[in-house]
C-alpha cells in the first residue's frame, strides 16, 4: 500500500512535492507550446538547456502555486471557468484510467536493456488487423490537436505545433526510459497513462537517482500529476487519511487536488540495474498487476 516516507527525505513532503509540481506546471505548458513533428514545426534547444531550467526554476514561489492561466498568458484560452472545480472542497471531478498502453522493460545476460511503450489509443485502436499478423493498428491520429487554436481550461490543446498535416507525425507522452551512470544501465522504467506518462517516469527516476528508494518503495508511492490545464493536482493520496495532512498543505499553497484513477497513476514496470555487483531487480506495477521473471 501506498505510505509517506520521513519528510527529511522524501519526494512527497508538502515542500517537495510543491516544486515537483510546479516544474510539471512549467515543462507541461512549454509542451503545449511546442511539441509536434520535428519534421514539420521547429522545437527550441533551449528546451532542455540547464539553463532555461535555471530561469523556470527561479521563477517557482516557494511558497504558493502559480496560476496556470497566468503562466500560459501567450496561448489564447477559449473559455475561462474552470468546469468540475468545486469551490467549497477544492476537489475536481475524479480522472479517469485507460487500458490501451502497455510498458514492458527488458534487459538481458549481456546487459542489452529494452524499454518498450507501445499503444492503440483507444480500445481496439483502429479495429484493423494486420492480415496474417494477428495485431490491431492504433488509432494514434487522435493525438493530433482536435481544433485549431482551441485551448480550454479543461486540457484541450489548439496550439499549432501539433495541428494535423498530411505526412505529418502526430505527438506522443510516452517516454520509455534507460538511465545510464558512466555508462552502465541503472534504470530501465516507462508507463502507460496518457500525459500522465511523463509525470509518472520523472518521480520514478527522481525516487530511485534523489532518494535511493528501494524498487518497491519507489513504486509504492503515491503519485502526482499536474499538465498545465487543467488547472488542478491529480494525486493518489487525495482522500486517504495518512495524505491529509500532505493534501491540507498543498491546498493551503493554492492547488486545487483531484484524486487519481481509482486504479492508480500509470504502471511503471520496472527493472533496477545495482551499479557495482550487476544484480538486476525487475518489479511489476500493483497499479494494474503483472509479474517481474528472470533466469
Amino acid at each position: 500500500s501506498h505510505r509517506e516516507a520521513d519528510a527529511s527525505r522524501s519526494p512527497y513532503s508538502p515542500q517537495a512535492a510543491h516544486l515537483m509540481l510546479e516544474a510539471m506546471r512549467r515543462a507541461y505548458l512549454d509542451r503545449a507550446r511546442h511539441l509536434g513533428d520535428a519534421d514539420f514545426v521547429e522545437i527550441p534547444a533551449h528546451l532542455t538547456s540547464k539553463e532555461y531550467a535555471a530561469k523556470l526554476a527561479r521563477e517557482i514561489d516557494a511558497r504558493r502555486a502559480t496560476p496556470s492561466e497566468d503562466l500560459g498568458k501567450d496561448i489564447p484560452l477559449a473559455e475561462k471557468e474552470k468546469p468540475g472545480i468545486s469551490e467549497k472542497s477544492g476537489f475536481v471531478k475524479k480522472a479517469t484510467f485507460t487500458d490501451q498502453t502497455t510498458h514492458f522493460s527488458i534487459v538481458d545476460a549481456s546487459g542489452m536493456a529494452v524499454a518498450n511503450t507501445y499503444t492503440l489509443e483507444q480500445s481496439f485502436g483502429s479495429r484493423v488487423v494486420v492480415r496474417g499478423a494477428g495485431f490491431l493498428l492504433n488509432n494514434e491520429m487522435g493525438d493530433f490537436n482536435w481544433v485549431a487554436g482551441l485551448t480550454n481550461t479543461t486540457g484541450r490543446i489548439g496550439t499549432p505545433a501539433n495541428l494535423i498535416e498530411p505526412r505529418k507525425r502526430m505527438l506522443s507522452s510516452q517516454c520509455p526510459t534507460i538511465v545510464c551512470r558512466d555508462g552502465n544501465t541503472i534504470l530501465i522504467t516507462g508507463s502507460p497513462g496518457g500525459r500522465s506518462i511523463i509525470s509518472t517516469v520523472l518521480q520514478t527516476i527522481v525516487n530511485h537517482v534523489d532518494y535511493q528508494m528501494s524498487p518497491r518503495e519507489n513504486l509504492a508511492q503515491a503519485r502526482m500529476h499536474h499538465q498545465w490545464l487543467p488547472d488542478a493536482l491529480q494525486y493518489e493520496g487525495a482522500g486517504q487519511e495518512e495524505f491529509a495532512a500532505t493534501v491540507e498543505a498543498l491546498t493551503r499553497m493554492g492547488h486545487r487536488i483531484v484524486p487519481a484513477p481509482e486504479r492508480g497513476q500509470g504502471s511503471a514496470h520496472s527493472i533496477w540495474v545495482d551499479p557495482t555487483s550487476g544484480r538486476r531487480t525487475g518489479v511489476a506495477d500493483f497499479r494494474r498487476g503483472g509479474l517481474a521473471v528472470g533466469k
